[in-house]
């Protein structure tokens, strides 16, 4: 026969760690935690595939300059980058009430299953998405690849 416990909630205040994550607090309590609303850090979402011996990746970097991605490929380790600039322009007698656009810059790093040739490797921009198609290679070398 198993053993049947009551629920305390009382038992997670209990056992309150200073240094642990807000979100993990109130995970189970159905609250919505009161630090996520300052979360303004976006991450690069993307897609990998496969298919006739190249990889092919599809990352959504919107409101970036294709001359500020920088993609980098050693072996079967892949790095992208990019940076989102703010524009200067001010208006007078204007102010901003709020504001949620990200500037910064934001970088995705992952390991392929098989090394890339770095020499072949194609990479374009369009609409805010940045498509990279990587052919297989038994041995692969670093190189730095430009957005066309």
């Amino acid at each position: 026969m198993a053993n049947i416990t009551r629920f305390d909630p009382f038992n997670e205040i209990a056992r309150f760690d200073p240094f642990m994550d807000v979100n993990d607090f109130f995970k189970g309590f159905g609250m919505r935690p009161f630090m996520q609303e300052f979360k303004s850090e976006p991450q690069m979402k993307m897609d990998v595939s496969e298919a006739d011996g190249s990889y092919v990746i599809k990352a959504e970097i919107p409101g970036v300059n294709k001359n500020d991605i920088h993609i980098s490929v050693d072996g079967n380790l892949v790095s992208i980058s990019a940076e989102v600039k703010k524009e200067k322009e001010e208006k007078k007698g204007e102010s901003v009430i709020r504001s949620e656009r990200y500037f910064g810059k934001v970088s995705r790093s992952f390991t392929l299953a098989n090394d890339v040739d770095a020499d072949k490797v194609q990479a374009k921009y369009a609409d805010g998405v940045l498509e990279v198609t990587m052919p297989k290679k038994a041995n692969g070398h670093k190189k730095a690849i430009t957005v066309a």
